[in-house]
């Protein structure tokens, strides 16, 4: 199978519109920047490419911390917008024996996302994908930016569902995916799709047939945690990765899925094909299980992949 492929322009690093949230995940013992658009868009600066995250911050100590941290990691701040009224998003990360939970507050900074900036931003990109999720959405003023977002050219894009109760609903999913070309998901929130939009067939590959000749989708790409995943194409093209080897000390799962989401991007924009892109993706996921919160403190935890890829 061939992942879907564009004549995308030539520069250094392929540039990437990234738009959504940035959160503060809050432990127990201590808070980390986090938001899946953000975890995608460190993953991708670290490898090479040019990702410009378009979200809206509070005029507060974390929004500082962000635009700190983006600037040590030579990130693009042109598409962050400060809010003089409403905070830097956060969300409450509790850790349990099945996993981790999230109590993701209310009234965040990236529910104002105002859309006529967006709206030059993305223009002034010129981006070879662009990338969106669904919590971004959950207020009017963010749905009207992410329409302005996704009305840039034919730049392929990529819907990472998030599916966060009580934030979403069977409208703001709809409208996502009829505007997706490229969708990810887990194998739960699969399930619940197929509850929400009454899909039909029996198995978890009918379900996903439905879904991409429903949506006309190029591409549904389906995680599966220490399962590994698969993906199937418009053809109904199946290549499935099994589970990667777990890291020696593992901390937590958060942002294993941004992580294998930016590694499958990496992956479309590179040209590989779509059974390494699975692999290399779900390695990259489950290294990343070694790492507490989202993203590596280091730079050095991305140079065997760079080697081993060629980037």
């Amino acid at each position: 199978m061939a992942l879907p492929q564009r004549d995308f322009k030539q520069h250094n690093g392929h540039a990437v519109a990234i738009f959504g949230e940035v959160l503060a995940d809050v432990f127990p013992d201590g808070s980390v920047l986090g938001g899946a658009p953000f975890n995608v868009a460190r993953h991708l600066q670290a490898f090479g490419l040019h990702p410009v995250m378009i979200t809206r911050i509070g005029q507060d100590e974390l929004g500082r911390e962000l635009l700190d941290e983006m600037q040590h990691l030579d990130m693009d701040i042109s598409g962050v917008q400060i809010d003089p009224v409403n905070p830097t998003g956060q969300v409450k990360v509790n850790i349990t024996e099945t996993g981790h939970e999230f109590d993701i507050l209310p009234a965040q900074a990236y529910d104002y996302i105002h859309a006529g900036v967006t709206h030059m931003v993305t223009m002034a990109t010129k981006p070879d994908l662009v990338y969106f999720g669904t919590l971004a959405q959950r207020n009017m003023e963010s749905r009207l930016a992410v329409d302005n977002f996704l009305n840039y050219g034919t730049s392929p894009r990529f819907l990472d569902i998030n599916l966060r109760n009580p934030w979403y609903d069977k409208h703001t999913v709809r409208r996502s995916l009829l505007r997706a070309d490229i969708v990810k998901l887990n194998n739960e929130e699969l399930a619940t799709l197929v509850n929400m939009l009454r899909l039909p067939g029996r198995t978890a590959q009918e379900h996903a047939a439905a879904l991409i000749k429903r949506f006309n989708l190029d591409l549904l790409l389906v995680t599966e945690g220490e399962e590994g995943g698969w993906l199937m194409d418009n053809a109904g093209d199946i290549s499935t990765v099994n589970g990667a080897e777990p890291p020696k000390i593992f901390a937590d799962t958060v942002g294993a899925g941004d992580a294998f989401a930016s590694a499958f991007i990496l992956g479309i924009l590179k040209g590989w094909p779509a059974d390494i892109t699975l692999e290399r993706a779900n390695q990259f996921a489950a290294a990343l299980c070694g790492v507490r919160g989202a993203a590596p403190a280091s730079a050095d935890f991305y140079a065997p992949y760079k080697k081993a890829w060629q980037l």
